[in-house]
């Protein structure tokens, strides 16, 4: 199984969708890549050469920021947000979510699941 930036990426999968497996790289970059690279996007991971994955391993590391810096950078710009106490900092340090969706229903992954509350008693008059 090939490695690349310290992330295993699936060898069955053509390399163009397994660079995305790296937290990061979309479809986007992925294909600049292998543009940059100049190779086939139709190649498996697994029939890649060493200098091709050098190639690609090359690329990354120039100029683009993945996996443990791109993740630690990513959680100091929320704490940033916390510590300055702004709407979206607030909003994540409370769990909900941050950008303008709608929470009345809905919002069950940032609000996590139901809490139930104990209604009131139908009242008879």
């Amino acid at each position: 199984m090939p490695r690349i930036a310290g992330v295993d990426i699936p060898e069955n999968k053509k390399i163009r969708y397994s660079l995305r497996y790296i937290f990061g790289i979309g479809p986007k970059t992925a294909d600049e890549i292998i543009a940059e690279t100049g190779i086939n996007p139709d190649t498996k991971a697994k029939d890649l050469s060493e200098t091709e994955v050098g190639q690609i391993i090359a690329c990354i590391e120039a100029g683009i920021q993945v996996e443990g810096t791109l993740r630690r950078q990513v959680q100091q710009n929320i704490q940033r947000l916390r510590d300055i106490r702004c709407y979206r900092g607030e909003r994540h340090r409370k769990g909900l979510p941050v950008r303008g969706q709608r929470t009345r229903c809905n919002a069950r992954t940032r609000k996590g699941r139901k809490k139930t509350v104990a209604g009131k008693k139908g009242v008879k008059g």
